[in-house]
């Protein structure tokens, strides 16, 4: 079964894409990302697709990134680097082996077309920021968001750049500072999502915004998008290049270690500091 299910409805034109890890609740990791980024290539070239709907299956949207795919990640970067040291390996062989498989691609706001996030459950660390890079955001009444990645020793990555553009300041903070939860109510609240409604009506409210996009002019539409996502985007660029060195910091933390060995190992973590 795939990590993503891609559907195309050509005949209303918009295609859907289901994160389809329930037993992981929908975490970044397997192959999603890849199927994810084969699945917009197609939909970005089919004149045929004017609007993509982002959902999950099961209980869950996005639980983020895959913590346990994490660990073993810092585990292989831990063994590369003792080879470089122990001169089995050099600093560029070493460098290309860790990039290995770690490219971005598109994200769902540089795809050239709308996409809707239709969050039918928890959305959390890289989900919750999956939903802010859609375009238009409609919640279940059981979802709920968080920015929870501070409680594993590591900062936020996207919505350290982008929340902000998404939401008020001040809401962003309180969620990149306290890991408090964001309920799907208070997200309507603060202009985060359009719209909540009832979880058996979640699906067919986003088909809706999408049929309703579907009957405008596609090139009008990817022209508001385009223009949209100018000011999206402006001066991202310079704070990604800020956040690599307040990043490296945190990342390069024992505490950054010691978040995710936590969760692994079912307990609660031990901060250092350092």
């Amino acid at each position: 079964m795939a990590d993503l299910v891609y559907e195309k409805h050509p005949e209303e034109h918009y295609a859907t894409f289901t994160m389809n890890r329930p037993e992981r609740l929908n975490a970044l990791g397997g192959s999603m990302n890849r199927e994810l980024q084969e699945a917009l290539v197609d939909f970005s070239a089919d004149t045929q697709m004017f609007a993509g709907i982002v959902t999950g299956t099961g209980r869950a949207f996005c639980a983020g990134a895959d913590l346990k795919e994490m660990t073993e990640r810092n585990a292989r970067a831990a063994a590369i680097q003792a080879k470089v040291q122990a001169g089995e390996m050099t600093k560029e062989e070493a460098a290309r082996e860790l990039a290995a498989g770690q490219g971005q691609g598109m994200s769902l706001a540089a795809c050239p077309k709308p996409i809707i996030a239709a969050v039918n459950g928890l959305a959390i660390g890289g989900g919750c920021e999956r939903s802010m890079d859609c375009d238009i955001r409609i919640a279940s009444s059981e979802a709920y968001f968080g920015l929870y990645e501070v409680q594993r020793g590591i900062m936020a990555g996207y919505a350290i750049h982008h929340g902000a553009r998404v939401m008020p300041f001040g809401e962003l903070s309180y969620l990149l500072y306290t890991a408090k939860p964001l309920s799907a109510q208070e997200a309507y609240r603060i202009g985060f999502v359009h719209e909540v409604v009832e979880p058996d009506q979640l699906m067919s409210r986003a088909i809706e915004i999408a049929q309703d996009i579907g009957k405008n002019a596609p090139l009008a539409v990817q022209g508001s998008k385009a223009i949209v996502q100018f000011w999206r985007q402006f001066a991202i660029s310079q704070s990604q290049q800020f956040g690599v060195y307040v990043n490296k910091v945190a990342l390069d933390s024992e505490d950054a270690k010691e978040g995710p060995r936590a969760f692994a190992e079912k307990r609660p973590p031990v901060w250092k500091g350092r």
